[in-house]
């Protein structure tokens, strides 16, 4: 039996893949639950494992090629035998749907019937695996240590999040890698608020630079959203409660944005309204409070790792789990649940001085809070005096057809009340 190897879907907003690499070749023994390749959706990189045993028989996308969803990327033979005849399968596909350049096209006779409905031949490698005594290793790494008779579980991975790159393997060997590996590159240090980076600038003059898979998924989010009628809602908070609290446990690993997404959650948690999302249905209220922070990544376009069940959390432990989110949101090792099941967004522009600004409201979600600079500002006080305060303004863009003025302002105004007079409940 021949199957279809399809672009799997790794995401809900994903609608084509990009091949990183394969990490078989045409021909190889394939068994079930093993990386086929590695494929790029709009947000990380995943590893694709087989369904079935078999043997890998061609390859009809190759290596930085992008195909559809559902799309045929490859053919699995069942049998060894059966190589040859899924080749000249894949080869009168490609040659039916190329137009002849002398002739005048004829319909294209009908594919070879299949004995079943194919089963997907991959499927997207389960996070599981990663993290229960599999050893986390590029696919091109694999494929050296099978080569060399190498033990991935005694080496040490020099790649980000520990991950074994081949020039781990290569030197295991005794080899000097022939090329630099991109993987093994160090990480930049993860920073504890969204750190946007410049664009690098086109090679030439008047090029045009194609968007990558990420910025395209950007493209298409942001072009969706703008069909929604929003408004936006302006507040000054006083921050000096809350930034005297972060110097008192910053040296606990506790980051500023980590604070911030809890001051929200713990909101949030008496507005569900701001927390929900519109459905053609009716107005649907979210179960859990998942933070989004929006997330510059260094190749361009944006990505929002997720603070699950935020207000449940400790800062502590909110901290630890930003920390790694970054981390891993930098080397596209991000699964989709960490990026994707957000119910409400923090975009946090800051630390660059910026005053205020409007955020555009994400696909699927009620609310995002566009956070600004605090600054010194000479305000009056209550007892008619002249004072020095710490203030910033935040700015709240909501979906009008389910958010009112008013339930926006409410919100704000008890987010104002958490920070201003009580932010130690932060740390309960």
């Amino acid at each position: 039996m021949i199957r279809d190897i399809f672009m799997p879907a790794l995401s809900s907003t994903m609608t084509e893949g990009k091949i990183v690499s394969w990490a078989k070749s045409p021909g190889d023994k394939v068994e079930k639950g093993e990386t086929v390749l590695v494929v790029e959706s709009d947000k990380a990189d995943m590893d694709v494992e087989s369904f079935h045993d078999g043997y890998l028989a061609t390859i009809l996308v190759q290596e930085g090629e992008q195909a559809p969803v559902g799309s045929a990327i490859g053919l699995l033979a069942e049998t060894e035998a059966e190589i040859e005849t899924a080749k000249q399968q894949a080869q009168s596909k490609q040659t039916a749907s190329t137009p002849a350049e002398t002739k005048t096209p004829e319909p294209a006779a009908p594919a070879p019937s299949k004995p079943e409905p194919a089963a997907p031949a991959v499927q997207p490698a389960p996070a599981a695996k990663k993290e229960n005594g599999r050893v986390i290793a590029s696919p091109r790494a694999r494929k050296l240590a099978q080569e060399h008779n190498i033990d991935l579980a005694t080496l040490q991975g020099s790649g980000p999040h520990g991950r074994i790159v081949a020039a781990d393997v290569e030197a295991a060997t005794g080899q000097a890698p022939a090329t630099p590996t991109p993987q093994a590159a160090p990480q930049p240090t993860p920073q504890p608020a969204p750190q946007p980076t410049p664009q690098p600038a086109p090679a030439g003059k008047g090029e045009v630079v194609p968007f990558t898979t990420l910025q395209s998924s950007v493209v298409r989010n942001m072009t969706a959203t703008v069909q929604v009628p929003t408004f936006h809602v302006g507040y000054t908070i006083t921050t000096d409660e809350l930034d005297k609290l972060y110097q008192q446990i910053k040296s606990k690993g506790v980051t500023m944005t980590a604070l911030l997404a809890k001051a929200v959650a713990s909101t949030l948690q008496k507005h569900p309204l701001v927390n929900a999302s519109y459905t053609d249905q009716g107005t649907q209220y979210n179960s859990a409070i998942n933070i989004a922070v929006a997330v510059a990544m260094e190749d361009g376009g944006l990505i929002t790792p997720v603070l699950r069940n935020a207000a449940e959390q400790d800062i502590y432990t909110l901290s630890r789990n930003w920390k790694d989110l970054v981390k891993r949101s930098r080397s596209k090792q991000l699964q989709p649940e960490e990026y994707s099941t957000g119910t409400f967004t923090l975009s946090n522009l800051g630390m660059f001085g910026v005053d205020r600004f409007d955020a555009i409201l994400p696909p699927g979600q009620g609310g995002i809070l566009a956070i600004g600079a605090s600054r010194p500002q000479v305000v009056a006080t209550d007892d008619g005096l002249f004072g020095v305060r710490r203030q910033m303004s935040v700015n709240i863009t909501c979906d009008h057809r389910i958010i009112y003025g008013a339930h926006a302002a409410a919100f704000l105004q008890d987010l104002a009340q958490l920070i201003e007079n009580d932010p130690q409940s932060l740390t309960l």
